[in-house]
């Protein structure tokens, strides 16, 4: 996605936010393992990254049912098609 996409949805924004933040803890968790730190800190850092990931992935799909499935809705998309893409979508979730 091109910087210049983030303004699709604002949303966008936040959910990349919410990305940089799981990658730098990802990060983290790594040096973590190397350096030999407590199994159960790094099991609960992996823990924060793995509901930090399933957060932003919520945000994201449920801003595309509200604003790109409405919008194929408003230009009179057929019903069919516009279910179908729900199905696609929030098998995700």
């Amino acid at each position: 996605m091109a910087g210049s996409d983030l303004g699709k949805h604002k949303s966008h924004v936040d959910v990349v936010n919410r990305l940089k933040r799981a990658d730098g803890h990802l990060r983290k968790v790594i040096a973590m393992i190397e350096d030999g730190r407590p199994c159960a800190e790094i099991g609960q850092q992996m823990q924060a990254i793995e509901s930090a990931i399933r957060n932003a992935k919520q945000v994201f799909i449920r801003d595309h049912i509200d604003h790109c499935m409405d919008d194929h809705m408003k230009k009179g998309d057929a019903a069919a098609a516009v279910l179908e893409e729900f199905k696609q979508i929030t098998k995700y979730l």
